[in-house]
């Protein structure tokens, strides 16, 4: 049922946000050096990497490591950066992932090829075995600002209570997060 939900769901984001995606496209290859997309590998189901797509917010040549660890990322981020990041505009893309099946609408955000501790901290829990999601019961709960032992808790939680009913009051609380544009510290 979930994964018939993505399909329709996605199906129908494509459609409406077209228009939007080709914009961005070109606004961020006319702002900064490099491509559109950046290819993110990403930890999937059962720890399997895939490669996920985002529009490029950081300057070419960024270390691929969370953005916490960078010194400074403000340095980092390309000039419409900040702005794709705090609309959430920059994970339009991600569209691609859920229809491909690599990702859901809903489940716990893919961890970085690199994040060994909220990787083996997920495995030992048993959220390694969820498809993750554009946005989570995490996201909606501190997104950028959780430290990696909370946002797990919060995966665990989310495992435990799956249902439809709960991804769609979880989609709900994304959008009206993003509006606020809360959480967000880059």
């Amino acid at each position: 049922m979930k994964r018939i939900f993505d399909i329709c769901l996605g199906c129908l984001a494509a459609l409406i946000l077209f228009v939007p995606v080709l914009l961005v496209a070109m606004v961020v290859r006319s702002t900064s050096k490099g491509p559109a997309l950046y290819w993110s590998d990403r930890v999937g189901r059962n720890n399997v990497i895939f490669k996920m797509p985002k529009f490029r917010s950081m300057r070419v040549g960024t270390p691929a490591v969370a953005t916490h660890l960078l010194a400074d990322a403000r340095s980092h981020l390309t000039p419409i950066g900040s702005f794709l990041r705090k609309s959430s505009l920059d994970e339009l893309p991600q569209l691609w992932s859920i229809l491909a099946g690599n990702m859901s609408f809903v489940g716990p955000r893919p961890a970085l090829f690199n994040q060994q501790d909220l990787i083996a901290l997920r495995t030992e829990q048993g959220v390694h075995t969820l498809v993750p999601g554009l946005t989570g019961w995490a996201q909606v709960n501190g997104r950028d600002e959780l430290p990696i032992p909370e946002k797990v808790k919060l995966d665990v939680a989310y495992l435990q209570r799956q249902s439809l009913w709960f991804d769609v009051r979880i989609l709900w609380m994304t959008f009206v997060k993003v509006l606020k544009r809360d959480g967000v510290s880059h």
